[in-house]
């Protein structure tokens, strides 16, 4: 047989080599460079940094830690901000490369939930003791501190007159 091309081969073979160039970046899932989003600012970094704590460092949030590492986890923050993560993806990311130890409220599970009950349950718990402490005291202090002093000390009769216009003067004075 002869090597001639049949009839329409050429024109076959350039809509396969146009699909194939249209459809390449795609099987490949390779991104087109249309427009890159904008690098996130320093206030848009430090507002996730500020939910994080320096894994090295004991108890410094990652916004203000001046290590070399948080500088370099800020610069990972911000390209993964530009890559298009949420701030829950981001803060994923930290927990499972260093643990929950790296979040600045720590997540709401386990034993991890007295840390949120215990709080207002002592506060609660003090001011109803407050109430009633004050409230005991109020009602017993005029008359059980001078009746006590009273049946306690036995007076002459001279002394007991003046005891008697003392209580009198400050009861009056509280009127």
């Amino acid at each position: 047989m002869s090597s001639i091309p049949r009839p329409g081969f050429h024109r076959n073979l350039l809509w396969l080599v146009l699909a194939a160039a249209l459809g390449l970046p795609l099987l490949f899932n390779v991104r087109q460079a249309v427009a890159q989003r904008p690098t996130p600012s320093d206030d848009e970094v430090n507002a996730v940094a500020h939910q994080l704590y320096c894994p090295v460092c004991e108890n410094i949030p990652l916004d203000v830690c001046p290590t070399q590492a948080c500088a370099q986890w800020r610069d990972l923050i911000r390209q993964k901000l530009a890559d298009g993560w949420s701030e829950q993806q981001i803060k994923d990311y930290f927990v499972v490369q260093y643990g929950d130890r790296v979040l600045a409220e720590p997540p709401r599970r386990g034993l991890n939930w007295v840390v949120y009950v215990l709080p207002p349950l002592i506060i609660l718990g003090g001011g109803i003791l407050i109430f009633f402490v004050l409230r005991r005291m109020r009602a017993g202090r005029p008359a059980s501190a001078a009746m006590k002093a009273r049946q306690d000390l036995s007076l002459p009769p001279e002394e007991e007159e003046y005891v008697r216009r003392l209580e009198e003067e400050l009861r009056n004075r509280e009127r």
